[in-house]
């Protein structure tokens, strides 16, 4: 997972600015702005401002008509690619930010609702949801490929909602982060296993395969010990220098660097940044750092929510309506029905398990990054790959409208029982 940043210049110093880089950052400064504070004033979500925002905004909404209307070209997103690949940073930067909440000693406290709960929730979604894509008529390969992806929830899209609601330290709260958190330790073996599934497509299965993982299990030993060799010493540095542009450039380093090396060593940037934020949870600069990259974080994810509305391409939905929706229909109801099972299961009361099992019952943005690999490598078809990716932004469209629906039920029963 990487990222390049594109300032496009066109002849010289005076030439014309065409709405092509710089009108993409304008238009999203324009819906950060304007739109936003106006959506608080109603009450209404900021996350679904961003996804409307994209969604009118992106190719398949306005952008459609810039080649009959070319003044659109302003008021268009015209590189919406470019435009994902920086807003990859607004997921990273929040991992990062969630690290430095926590700490080893708390997370090793967490490890039965992480590695239990996360684990099993993982395991038996993407088995179900496999199944099905296989009675449906997939192939053994394009069905793992497609219950693996809508297995995986939104962590970019759920931790602000807990936030917002200040829920993220009930106990729900800590079985959602903490079912996300495995989330997102499993995509890097996922996106191993199909890089291996690719490269011996046909083959029986052979123990060497299993090789295939070293690198990424090496890649997550060294960050540990390079980050607490290397991370505290430099930040302590950095703080004796009393320089708030020093500690502002540092403590972006540390948020790229970490995920740029994560991504080096076959691990997701989300991962390797979140590392970073648990090795520097425990420092006496821990605020500090939080203040300084949480407008960077609130931004980057504002961005990464429009770039998600601007790849709804609205044509695969108008063609088929039906199967669309079922898909998402479908994903949303044995997400959500698994998670309440099994959140009963470790003794969670109702309410939290009904909690999480809202919250985390529709697709999230590690789906995208299975589903695009799988159709570049051939492991799933286009015309299926595609129509599955726009079943699961409009389920990332309904979180919102999810955690509205579990606060009510929430504040309703505690009413009911107040009144007994």
């Amino acid at each position: 997972m990487g990222t390049r940043l594109v300032w496009g210049m066109t002849g010289s110093m005076g030439a014309e600015l065409h709405g092509g880089e710089y009108g993409d950052v304008v238009l999203f400064l324009a819906t950060a702005g304007v739109v936003v504070p106006i959506l608080r004033r109603w009450r209404i979500s900021p996350i679904l401002g961003f996804l409307s925002a994209g969604v009118v905004l992106g190719p398949y909404g306005l952008g459609a008509l810039r080649p009959s209307v070319p003044w659109l070209r302003y008021l268009t997103i015209g590189n919406p690619l470019e435009m994902a690949q920086l807003a990859e940073f607004g997921v990273v930067f929040l991992l990062f930010t969630i690290g430095l909440g926590l700490s080893w000693e708390r997370l090793w406290t967490m490890r039965r609702l992480v590695f239990g709960l996360g684990g099993l929730q993982v395991m038996i979604c993407a088995a179900v949801l496999s199944g099905g894509s296989a009675v449906l008529g997939l192939d053994a390969v394009s069905a793992f490929v497609t219950g693996v992806a809508l297995a995986l929830s939104s962590t970019a899209m759920v931790m602000p909602l807990l936030v917002q609601n200040k829920r993220q330290h009930s106990r729900a709260g800590r079985a959602i982060f903490s079912v996300l958190l495995l989330q997102d330790l499993a995509v890097a073996p996922i996106l191993v296993t199909l890089s291996v599934l690719s490269a011996r497509r046909g083959e029986s299965f052979s123990p060497t395969m299993l090789l295939a993982f070293a690198p990424a299990i090496g890649g997550l030993g060294a960050l540990v010990v390079l980050g607490r060799v290397v991370l505290r010493p430099m930040m302590r540095s950095v703080a004796r220098a009393d320089s708030q542009e020093l500690f502002l450039a540092a403590s972006l380093l540390v948020v790229i660097g970490a995920g740029l090396a994560a991504a080096l060593a076959g691990i997701s940037m989300a991962l390797g940044a979140f590392i970073a934020g648990l090795l520097l949870a425990g420092t006496e600069h821990r605020k500090q750092i939080e203040k300084t990259v949480e407008p960077f974080q609130g931004l980057l994810l504002g961005l990464f929510f429009v770039s998600v509305g601007a790849g709804l391409d609205l044509s695969l939905f108008v063609a088929n309506p039906l199967r669309v929706l079922g898909i998402m229909v479908i994903t949303m109801t044995v997400n959500a029905q698994v998670l309440f099972v099994l959140s009963r299961i470790f003794r969670l009361e109702s309410l939290p398990s009904m909690e999480a099992a809202l919250m985390l019952a529709a697709s999230g943005e590690f789906a995208f990054v299975v589903l695009q690999t799988a159709m570049q490598d051939d492991l799933l078809g286009r015309s299926v790959g595609n129509t599955i990716l726009v079943a699961s932004i409009l389920s990332m469209f309904c979180i919102p409208l999810l955690s509205s629906l579990a606060t009510a039920i929430r504040r309703y029963s505690l009413r009911s029982a107040l009144a007994q």
